[in-house]
């Protein structure tokens, strides 16, 4: 007597069957909002961003206010200085454009919405590097920290729920949770940036920000070649006390995330950057691929692989086809 014929396509047939099954699922509280904060007035369009835009502090509150709407997780703030200078003191001084929108943005959200900052000097620097130069043009890791401890303390003041150290420094959870701790902001997150990457993918994001910075981040950002050295970052940030942790890019690191998400429990973010949202854009407005099915295909792969919750530029939109989905 043979057994019973197993056939799959029952659970593909129809749409109700396919929803109840689905093994992976999207919604808002999965998505963080990536914005960028100017000083000066009005909106800047990004070129190699179409439909991203430098917002001004209004307009970032609207922005913030529309996330917090939207059930997003949070709204991660990037600032764009009108002035640098080497050591990116912007990024600490109280009415810097970082910690000024910090403040505007908490004051409209309250506890309603996560307030993230990125924890980087790049945006701030006139040699656009992510910390300290010394004498010879290098970065300076151990200066460089110095800086982040202040950068930390300074964005938890104006109010961040989560700070973001981005820029790849040897010790940086550490040196950043002891300094938040001693100025008792015992409860603001870390997320680090486990696993950056010196990826080609970050191009429009340097328009974004009006980056300076002449050459690359091949000393201190990893390998696009290498996978066991993002365990080693992975350690060292766990026992530092990193509280999340982060893979970035997304789409072509996603080994590294599942990677990295078999080794953890804590919770994981992966950042589908700029370069991976033009492509898409781009190929959507060439008619190349379906625009919104290929923005939920690509999301959908990050949470499949190990993903808690996602940095997207599509965030806002994405919430109101899950919405209309509903």
């Amino acid at each position: 007597m043979s057994g019973p014929v197993v056939r799959p396509r029952r659970l593909r047939g129809l749409p109700a069957v396919r929803r109840m099954v689905a093994e992976t699922r999207l919604a808002p509280q999965d998505l963080i909002l990536p914005a960028f904060v100017h000083e000066g007035t009005g909106e800047r369009p990004i070129g190699s961003m179409p439909g991203v835009s430098q917002h001004d502090l209004d307009g970032l509150v609207e922005l913030a206010r529309r996330a917090r709407d939207a059930r997003l997780a949070g709204i991660m703030l990037f600032g764009v200085p009108d002035e640098k200078d080497a050591v990116g003191s912007g990024a600490t001084a109280p009415e810097g454009i970082l910690n000024r929108a910090t403040r505007a943005v908490r004051a409209e959200v309250g506890d309603d919405l996560l307030v993230m900052t990125d924890l980087c000097l790049d945006e701030f620097t006139d040699h656009g590097h992510c910390g300290v130069l010394d004498d010879a043009g290098r970065v300076d890791n151990d200066a460089t920290l110095e800086r982040y401890a202040e950068m930390a303390v300074a964005q938890a003041r104006a109010g961040a729920h989560v700070v973001g150290p981005s820029g790849m420094m040897d010790g940086q959870v550490a040196v950043i949770r002891e300094a938040l701790d001693a100025a008792g902001f015992v409860d603001v997150v870390i997320m680090a940036y486990t696993a950056k990457y010196a990826s080609a993918f970050y191009g429009p994001f340097r328009e974004a920000v009006a980056s300076s910075l002449q050459g690359d981040r091949r000393t201190y950002q990893q390998d696009p070649a290498n996978l066991r050295e993002s365990r080693v970052e992975l350690e060292l940030d766990l026992a530092e006390g990193a509280d999340m942790v982060m893979v970035k890019p997304g789409l072509p690191y996603l080994d590294v995330l599942a990677d990295l998400r078999a080794r953890t429990d804590r919770p994981m973010a992966a950042y589908m950057v700029s370069g991976e949202y033009s492509m898409i854009e781009a190929a959507a407005a060439n008619g190349w691929l379906d625009r919104r099915a290929s923005v939920l295909e690509a999301l959908l792969s990050l949470r499949r692989a190990g993903a808690d919750v996602v940095l997207t530029y599509h965030a806002l939109e994405v919430a109101d086809w899950l919405r209309t989905t509903d």
